[in-house]
């Protein structure tokens, strides 16, 4: 059915979401910006770094220093040591046959880091896109238009995989497919959308494809 499946890495690949936005909680309080974790995942799961750090200097009407992230990069040191890879996935991942690659929100760094602690680096390398890579991240389309280019696919011959209401705009906005995981932070019902398939265990992903 497809040419390419394009995968988001937080909260697709890796079971991040549920460590980092506890910890985002704890931050924002800190620097006096107090929300809930339902405020954040509605905010920002599926954002660019860029992004919630503009939104963050805008609700405090301050900019941040230039190392504010150093001074809590433990928190999420101490938290990404429990990091697993989404329940179901990698079963998921050894019956796709059609190519795949990731296309994430997160810079190079975190994937290269987050990636590597659940042993998938490998089975992407090479095929790894960031935000960082396009002018415009989710739910612009730049990000998954830019993958699809680069694997040599066809927009409307891909499918994009994603956990995020703005990385399920991006993927409508760039034309391709797009199947939503409910089984994350995001209530599945948020999820929902034209072109838009909701499923809530990965290891029924294959079928969706339409691999089995």
């Amino acid at each position: 059915m497809f040419d390419l499946v394009i995968f988001d890495c937080d909260g697709v690949l890796v079971d991040s979401e549920r460590i980092a936005v506890p910890v985002d909680v704890i931050i924002l309080e800190r620097l006096g910006w107090p929300l809930t974790e339902a405020e954040v995942i509605e905010r920002f799961v599926g954002r660019s770094e860029a992004y919630m750090v503009g939104e963050i200097e805008a609700a405090l009407g301050r900019r941040l220093a230039a190392d504010w992230a150093a001074e809590f990069a433990p928190l999420y040191s101490e938290a990404f040591k429990d990091l697993a890879a989404v329940d179901g996935v990698v079963e998921a991942l050894d019956r796709i046959a059609t190519p795949t690659c990731v296309a994430s929100s997160s810079s190079h760094e975190r994937l290269r880091h987050s990636l590597g602690l659940t042993g998938l680096h490998e089975r992407f390398e090479g095929r790894i896109f960031s935000a960082v890579d396009v002018q415009n991240g989710k739910p612009a389309p730049d990000l998954f238009l830019h993958a699809a280019a680069a694997m040599g696919a066809d927009p409307a011959r891909c499918a994009v995989v994603e956990d995020s209401v703005f990385g399920l705009q991006a993927a409508r906005a760039a034309g391709m497919t797009a199947f939503g995981y409910g089984g994350g932070v995001t209530p599945a019902e948020r999820l929902e959308g034209p072109a838009t398939t909701v499923f809530e265990d990965m290891r029924d992903l294959p079928v969706l494809l339409g691999e089995d």
